[in-house]
């Protein structure tokens, strides 16, 4: 059968977890859970870094800056899959379903970009202890902020573009209207933008994997050298947990991102996307936060159950 081309007038109907009507209680649940800790986590990280005195430095400068890509990107596509769970409305318009990928390109390249920012500011921090205060200064942490917004513009610019083709069919089989999804919608032969796509998506996503490996490389190099076992411990447990935000946030990027579109299963990408829109953010407050002394005396500070220093 013939599938009819996608117009401006139309929509698209995002199929969700509906061919599993029996996990739909349950994934309501959870990703409810799951989106309230979420907003409470990254706002509170937010609030905090801008209260407290002692969070002022460009690490919680940056995290500041994860904590609102967090809460953006969560709530770009988390409300709709849960009215869409409730069985109130699986439909999109074709506007909102660009407008969300845009969304959600703009915000993922940024926070590849971000990424890679806050390694090396534990660069600095670690290899270059005695200068990092001149190195990382308040004007350039700005640069490097505005930069990384800057660069996931440019990469949604660049990806939403290119799916600038006509689109056969309306129904999305995934809970938000995600690139390779769309891309399985397409008229004609995809080989050329695909490759081109490949390209663009290697850049944001291979290429700061790779820088951020780097200078951990080089991290881990200086730690080593490091005599104090406290000392070590203490830069290992800083730096690891960026690593771990790492390795979660582009592991599973890169495999629904740089697969080829023929191989791309839309029932497991549903369940992977689920993955980097929901658990990583908010994991994100509780890998960096949950050992820092800092974050929780600011905590019970603001909530008015510190001690006084004596």
């Amino acid at each position: 059968m013939g599938r009819n081309n996608t117009t401006l007038d139309d929509g698209f109907i995002l199929v969700g977890f509906s061919d599993w009507p029996q996990l739909q209680l349950l994934l309501f649940i959870f990703i409810s859970t799951f989106y309230s800790l979420t907003l409470f986590g990254n706002t509170s990280i937010i609030i905090l870094s801008r209260v407290d005195l002692r969070l002022r430095t460009p690490m919680y400068f940056f995290l500041s800056h994860l904590s609102f890509l967090d809460l953006c990107y969560t709530t770009s596509t988390v409300p709709q899959l849960l009215i869409n769970l409730h069985g109130l409305d699986r439909t999109i318009s074709y506007g909102g379903c660009v407008a969300q990928l845009f969304i959600v390109l703009t915000l993922g390249g940024t926070e590849c970009v971000l990424l890679v920012v806050m390694a090396f500011d534990r660069y600095a921090a670690v290899c270059r202890p005695l200068h990092y205060m001149t190195i990382m200064s308040p004007r350039l942490c700005q640069v490097l902020a505005i930069a990384s917004w800057v660069g996931g513009l440019v990469n949604s610019l660049i990806q939403t573009g290119l799916m600038a083709m006509p689109l056969c069919g309306h129904r999305l089989n995934h809970f938000f209207c995600e690139m390779p999804v769309l891309l399985k919608l397409a008229c004609g032969d995809t080989g050329e933008i695909e490759a081109k796509m490949f390209v663009a998506r290697a850049l944001i996503l291979v290429f700061p994997a790779a820088l951020i490996l780097g200078s951990y490389a080089n991290i881990a190099r200086a730690v080593l050298k490091v005599q104090s076992m406290a000392g070590r411990r203490k830069a290992f447990g800083t730096c690891g947990s960026h690593l771990l935000v790492v390795s979660l946030f582009f592991g599973s990027a890169i495999y629904t991102y740089l697969q080829p579109i023929h191989k791309y299963s839309e029932n497991e990408g549903k369940f992977v996307a689920l993955f980097y829109t929901i658990i990583t953010p908010m994991l994100n407050p509780l890998i960096y936060t949950l050992r820092n002394k800092d974050v929780k005396e600011a905590l019970w500070k603001v909530l008015g159950i510190g001690r006084d220093s004596e």
